[in-house]
């Protein structure tokens, strides 16, 4: 029998899922925030599950990375659908799996439906099944992604969606269905397919063609289209007993970002890590500061924070800047608590990690930390993008 122990620390500590093996047949597969932590917690089994029980059994280990947690999800329902492990079958046996549906109206709609509640017949197209998950976030996440329908033709007023840029305007009779289901249904069956690198490529031939056609705002669109699919922030999809089943030392690690349209709009962001998971969210509108200044933006969001002592107190404060960001927090802060610094360099390309303490945690824990990183950036400018769309309609 190998001993697939040997290789846990060759295991990525990445998205993904993972594939455990008896004698060359397929046991049980699984997803996971990250693949080397959640495969280390087989070694000491916490529950009765069927898998941890037989554990001992299992003499090989395979996985396969992903960029979201939102793509090792449909990455695992395609594989258990396709090759049926076992073990996720027994489990299956107990509950009631959601599954994602396509329906077959004119301009489809994205459902999740439970499997109880499932008939073939209904939809055009089934996905799963899904587990551990929170499926409202699931939904959410993949409306933002393809600009899917929530409104019907002919309304009297637009849709909020459409406000937001969000809905290719079927309420306001802008789009017919044919071209609906080339812009939207097809990218979005393609993503659940597990197709995310074929999809890019053909949204990327799509954005010149029409570039060349001069039709800038949709070729705007397909262009930040890409972005999000390249840039999934998704972390907070994942319920309770996903996240108690892979909990490992706990950290609370805090982000900020400061995001500014000269000194018109000046806002500061907060997002907070715990166990691999985006939990808390705050923003700052900056109020003292009067001119374009990052460092003394900083100050006063740092200032502001720590003057709320019911929120949890962080391990760790993760700065989106280098030395002088860093030595504007410690100014600010009154706590003894480890800062990092997480530097562009002059071309902006470069994440240079600055610390004093934790080193080994946070080498360890890098690529979470530069997702977090991106995170309360993402959050920070569409706080910004908001309150200036906002303040230009009011003005108009």
């Amino acid at each position: 029998m190998k001993d697939w122990r040997k290789k846990i620390e060759k295991i990525p500590d990445l998205p993904g899922v993972y594939l455990f093996y008896n004698k060359g047949v397929l046991m049980y597969i699984g997803k996971a925030t990250s693949l080397r932590n959640r495969v280390k917690s087989y070694l000491k089994p916490k529950t009765f599950r069927p898998i941890e029980v037989f554990i001992e059994t299992i003499d090989e280990v395979q996985w396969k990375v992903v960029d979201s947690v939102i793509e090792s999800l449909i990455l695992e329902a395609n594989y258990i659908k396709k090759l049926k492990p076992k073990y996720n079958i027994k489990e299956k046996d107990d509950k009631s799996w959601n599954f994602l549906v396509i329906t077959k109206d004119e301009f489809p709609k994205l459902k999740a439906v439970r499997e109880n509640n499932l008939n073939d017949k209904d939809y055009k197209y089934i996905f799963g099944p899904y587990a551990g998950i929170k499926i409202s976030q699931v939904l959410k996440i993949l409306h933002n992604l393809f600009y899917i329908s929530r409104c019907e033709p002919n309304q009297e007023k637009p849709c909020f969606d459409y406000q937001l840029k969000r809905c290719l305007g079927v309420c306001k009779n802008e789009i017919d269905s044919k071209t609906y289901t080339k812009k939207v249904i097809k990218p979005l069956v393609s993503f659940l397919k597990g197709n995310k690198k074929t999809l890019i490529s053909s949204l990327e031939k799509e954005m010149k063609k029409y570039a060349k056609e001069k039709n800038f705002e949709e070729a705007l669109r397909i262009r930040n289209q890409i972005f999000s699919l390249k840039k999934i922030v998704d972390f907070s999809l994942l319920d309770k007993s996903f996240i108690e089943d892979q909990r490992k030392e706990t950290k609370r690690v805090e982000a900020y970002d400061i995001s500014n349209l000269g000194s018109e709009v000046m806002v500061g962001g907060m997002v907070a890590l715990e166990n691999n998971h985006f939990v808390d969210y705050k923003k700052f509108k900056i109020k003292k500061v009067k001119t374009q200044s990052d460092t003394d933006c900083l100050k006063e969001v740092i200032e502001r924070r720590f003057n709320h002592s019911e929120w949890q107190f962080p391990d760790l404060l993760l700065i989106d800047g280098g030395r002088s960001q860093i030595n504007a927090v410690k100014k600010a802060l009154k706590y003894d608590i480890p800062i990092l610094g997480i530097a562009k360099g002059e071309k902006r390309n470069k994440d240079e990690l600055i610390y004093s303490t934790m080193g080994d945690w946070i080498e360890k824990n890098k690529n979470m930390l530069l997702r977090l990183r991106d995170e309360v950036h993402r959050f920070s400018i569409n706080y910004q993008r908001n309150l200036k769309r906002k303040s230009f309609l009011n003005n108009n």
